[in-house]
């Protein structure tokens, strides 16, 4: 997310070298030009700061020093402030606690040890009841026992906020979604396109119309990347 990737609306734009995160990585890079990871997934917010601040430059005729010090200075409360708000609907959570942060980071955490994939973690999250002590998510992770731990105390926050399950769920999937355009999706519906045959390239854009919601038509692209998936690299020119 370079100065000419990101809009002076916060929006990113130009998405030829993007790609959604399979495997959680906090330092995955997805250009395959960006030898030092100046643009690796945890170092996005550090990046957006340094945009704003060129921003900042390229208004110094117009603004005094103090007022764009002033504008910086707002960028991390707010971003702390925004992040906080979508990682809580993204865990279910209807309320702030104090345990929430460590909640998130502890999930984080594992998933990155184990490698876990986060568009299906938080979505297999959005199923999950309340009053269910086992989940099919459970399977996924090799450490069941730091899973067991995390999942109870999951639980207990939940209870916190007395939000019955649907509602729960429904904010959930909302806001988690059932399939992204993965790069190995993209690459199979080139491929198919370069000999001619669109239809997985139909196919594809018709079952990410609606990402949010179950369809068991579109289930396959949902699955899990193959492992040549995991290591496709893009650019600029994708």
């Amino acid at each position: 997310m370079n100065t000419d990737n990101m809009s002076i609306l916060g929006l990113t734009i130009d998405f030829g070298p993007y790609a959604f995160i399979d495997d959680y990585q906090p330092g995955f890079i997805c250009n395959h030009s960006d030898y030092q990871g100046r643009y690796a997934f945890d170092n996005q917010p550090a990046v957006a700061y340094w945009n704003l601040h060129r921003l900042g430059q390229a208004l110094s005729g117009l603004m005094t020093a103090d007022q764009i010090r002033g504008a910086l200075d707002a960028y991390e409360p707010a971003l702390m402030v925004a992040f906080g708000e979508q990682m809580r609907k993204k865990l279910g959570f209807f309320s702030r606690d104090n345990q929430d942060n460590d909640l998130l980071t502890e999930l984080l955490s594992l998933m990155a040890k184990e490698g876990r994939d986060y568009t299906r973690t938080f979505r297999q999250l959005s199923y999950v009841e309340v009053a269910e002590n086992h989940m099919t998510l459970r399977d996924d992770f090799l450490d069941r026992d730091a899973f067991d731990a995390w999942h109870r105390k999951w639980r207990l926050r939940l209870q916190q906020d007395n939000v019955d399950d649907a509602t729960r769920q429904t904010q959930m999937k909302s806001v988690n979604p059932k399939r992204i355009l993965r790069n190995y999706l993209a690459q199979n519906a080139i491929e198919a396109a370069e000999k001619d045959d669109i239809s997985v390239l139909t196919r594809l854009h018709q079952g990410l119309l609606n990402p949010y919601e179950d369809d068991a038509a579109f289930d396959d692209l949902s699955a899990l990347p193959p492992d040549w998936g995991k290591t496709l690299e893009i650019s600029c020119s994708s």
